[in-house]
């Protein structure tokens, strides 16, 4: 038989009840004018940090890739995003042992980014950059991850956009297929060049037509003319993200971003995944890291539904 709760435990109940009442509709508020109550997926709304963050310190030699996974796990971050630039090698000895560190520290290791250029009027040119990604999905795979962000590049001088996405495609669908066989999605990220805008990176994953290619949606790079375009493009581009990139300004127009309707913006478009901080300001990464992924926290609590 249940003990009946006694008069002072039943009110402590109700006070902690009480107590939580104003957050817990506040959330369900959010979610609701998010548009996710009824039949969409639900979002799931992870805390990252991209390695990226500190690039100062990398570049400077004060800073390690083990011991940046163990600051984003100390500063509470779900994920860590590899930036490639700064491994010490790709020895699958070396890989196992940042795959155990993080595991260790319990932290996922969100995505591997890397730097390609598939945007190339030259056949053996793309080919090489096949090449290239197929061997970094390699690495990805002994990381323990199931994601890798490339570029798509500039478009050649005088070549046409048309052209352009073709050769992404070229280049983008054959490392999808490889990757596919090892479980791991490909996410083009909107960074100038051949993914400016929303409509482009659409292309290309239309004829790309794989399940493990998808955007890494960067919501301050594309180049709009106006912020209102901003958003617009980071909304049409949500139902294909597979990883995001957070900053709080945007790069054409140096405005600050409304976090918040980014979030929401995710949230209706039912994503699932990491939402992580690539930190570029002027303050010190030191300080500027910490309270961008606060506010990353906070939205992550207020706009997931689980």
């Amino acid at each position: 038989m249940t003990k009946p709760l006694l008069r002072r435990e039943f009110l402590a109940a109700g006070a902690l009840v009480a107590a939580a009442m104003p957050a817990l509709v506040g959330r369900a508020a959010a979610l609701d004018a998010a548009g996710v109550a009824h039949g969409r997926q639900s979002p799931r709304l992870l805390v990252g940090c991209c390695a990226l963050s500190y690039l100062k310190y990398f570049n400077a030699g004060k800073l390690t890739m083990e011991e940046f996974i163990v600051k984003a796990a100390e500063l509470g971050a779900q994920g860590a995003d590899v930036t490639t630039y700064w491994l010490k090698s790709t020895e699958p000895d070396y890989l196992a042992s940042l795959r155990h560190l993080a595991f260790k520290n319990g932290i996922a290791l969100s995505g591997v980014a890397i730097r390609t250029e598939m945007c190339q009027a030259g056949g053996a040119l793309r080919a090489e950059q096949i090449h290239k990604i197929q061997q970094w999905i390699d690495v990805t795979e002994l990381l323990g991850s199931s994601h890798l962000r490339v570029f798509g590049g500039d478009l050649p001088g005088g070549a046409t956009e048309k052209q352009g996405i073709a050769w992404v495609v070229e280049c983008m669908k054959p490392a999808a297929d490889y990757a596919a066989k090892r479980g791991i999605t490909l996410g083009i990220e909107s960074h100038g060049g051949i993914t400016a805008r929303a409509s482009m990176i659409l292309e290309i994953l239309r004829l790309v037509d794989s399940p493990y290619a998808g955007v890494n949606l960067d919501i301050s790079n594309f180049e709009a003319p106006v912020d209102e375009e901003m958003y617009s493009d980071v909304a049409a581009c949500v139902p294909y993200a597979t990883h995001a990139h957070i900053r709080d300004v945007f790069t054409t127009s140096k405005h600050p971003i409304d976090l918040d309707r980014m979030w929401k913006l995710f949230a209706q478009g039912g994503y699932r995944g990491y939402m992580s901080v690539e930190y570029e300001a002027e303050e010190d990464p030191v300080t500027g890291v910490p309270k961008l992924l606060e506010k990353t926290k906070t939205l992550c609590r207020k706009y997931s539904a689980g």
